[in-house]
C-alpha cells in the first residue's frame, strides 16, 4: 500500500454494536464498504485489508470506529474528532426543537431529565453543617447512578478529620479554597481546579489556608452509600502512583474542532476506573449523543441548557448535570463567552468518543 493513501471517512463517529460471543467480525478498514463497519470485498486492489475481530463476550458493547484513522483498530479513540473543523452540533431553534417542553427542579433541587437525567441546582441543595467539615451525597444509586457517587465535602479554616472511602478508587475535583490535601501521610498542595486522586483504602484530610474554607467534590467509584469513615490517619500511601495532583494547563489542551478538553486525573495518577478532565464548549448546541460511561459534568463557568429526548432544563455555574450510560442527551452552551465544565467519566478513560 502507497504510505501517502489514505482509507475513506465512512463517517466522523463511531458505529454501536452489541456483539455474539465467540462470533469473528471483520471490520472495514479503507472506508469504500457499503456494509459499515464491516467488510463487504470493496477494498480489493486499495491495499488495503479488513481486520478481524473475536468478541469475547456475549452482549459485549463495542464502538467501531467510522473514521477508519484510529490508532486503536478496530475501535475508536476520538481520533475523528480531529478530522473536522466544527463540532457537530444542532439547531435549537428547530420545529422539532421548539416542541421539546422545559422543565425546572423538584424541591429538592435536582431537575429530572429522561432515563434518570439529572441537573442539580446546587444552590437549593447546600448543606446546614454543624461542625467546620460536612460531606453531602448529591448523586448515588436512588438517583439512578450505576458506577459512581458523588459527594460535596466543605471544610471551614483548619483541619479535617482524617476519613476514607474504603476500597473506593476517589477523585477530587476542587471548586474553591486553597491549601493542602493529606494523603496517607504524604502532603500535596491544592487549590481552585485542582484535581486529586486518592487510591483505595488510602486516608485524607484538608488543611485549609484560606478564611472561607475549602470546597470540592469527591466522585468515589464503585457506588458509595453514606459517608466516608473518620480513622486515624494511615500511613500506607501507593508509592507506585507517586503524583496525585492534576492541574489545569493550557499546554495539555487538545482539540476536538472548534472545542477543547484537558485530561486531569487519568491512570497516569492511579486512578483506573474514574477520568476527570476539563472542556470547553463554545455558543452551541452539540447534537444528540451517547457515551458508554456515566458522566458527571461540574459546571465551572458560563450557562445554557441541558436536553433530553423528550424534555430541557436550565444549566447555571455551579450546577451538576449528571448523565447515564447510553442516555441520549446534547448539552447547549448559550453564554457569549462559552461553558467551562469539569467532567468526571466512570468506568472510562476518553471523553472525546460518543456515538
Amino acid at each position: 500500500m502507497n504510505q501517502d493513501q489514505m482509507p475513506i471517512a465512512a463517517q466522523f463517529k463511531p458505529y454501536y454494536f452489541e456483539l455474539e460471543a465467540g462470533k469473528s467480525y471483520l471490520w472495514c478498514s479503507c472506508g469504500r464498504s457499503q456494509a459499515q463497519p464491516f467488510c463487504d470485498g470493496s477494498h480489493k486492489d486499495s491495499g488495503f485489508m479488513p481486520m478481524r475481530y473475536l468478541a469475547k463476550t456475549a452482549g459485549e458493547e463495542v464502538l467501531f470506529c467510522g473514521c477508519k484513522q484510529s490508532k486503536n483498530k478496530p475501535f475508536c479513540d476520538g481520533t475523528h474528532n480531529n478530522l473536522i473543523t466544527k463540532y457537530a452540533d444542532d439547531d435549537p431553534l428547530s420545529e422539532s426543537n421548539r416542541r421539546i417542553p422545559q422543565i425546572g427542579a423538584d424541591p429538592d433541587g435536582k431537575a429530572r431529565l429522561d432515563g434518570n437525567c439529572l441537573v442539580c441546582d446546587m444552590r437549593s441543595m447546600i448543606p446546614v453543617a454543624t461542625t467546620d467539615f460536612s460531606c453531602t451525597e448529591i448523586l448515588g444509586s436512588a438517583d439512578g447512578a450505576v458506577h459512581q457517587s458523588l459527594f460535596l465535602l466543605e471544610n471551614g479554616s483548619g483541619e479535617s478529620p482524617s476519613m476514607t472511602f474504603g476500597e473506593c478508587d476517589v477523585v477530587l475535583t476542587v471548586v474553591s479554597g486553597r491549601g493542602t490535601v493529606l494523603i496517607s501521610n504524604q502532603s500535596f498542595e491544592i487549590n481552585k481546579d485542582t484535581g486529586v486522586s486518592i487510591r483505595p483504602d488510602e486516608a485524607f484530610s484538608f488543611q485549609c489556608e484560606a478564611a472561607d474554607g475549602l470546597r470540592c467534590f469527591a466522585s468515589v467509584s464503585p457506588l458509595f452509600a453514606g459517608a466516608p469513615a473518620f480513622v486515624p490517619m494511615r500511613d500506607n500511601f501507593d508509592s507506585t502512583h507517586p503524583e496525585r495532583i492534576a492541574r489545569i494547563d493550557p499546554a495539555q489542551r487538545q482539540a476536538m474542532a472548534e472545542r477543547f478538553f484537558q485530561m486531569m486525573v487519568d491512570v497516569n495518577h492511579g486512578s483506573e476506573i474514574i477520568t476527570q478532565f476539563i472542556g470547553e464548549i463554545p455558543p452551541s448546541k452539540a447534537s444528540p449523543h451517547r457515551h458508554l460511561y456515566e458522566e458527571v459534568l461540574m459546571v465551572v463557568r458560563g450557562s445554557g441548557m441541558m436536553w433530553t429526548e423528550n424534555v430541557k432544563t436550565p444549566v447555571n455555574t455551579g450546577d451538576i448535570i449528571f448523565l447515564p450510560r447510553k442516555q441520549l442527551h446534547s448539552l447547549e452552551s448559550t453564554d457569549p463567552q462559552g461553558m467551562l465544565v469539569a467532567g468526571v467519566i466512570c468506568p472510562g478513560n476518553n471523553p472525546s468518543i460518543n456515538y
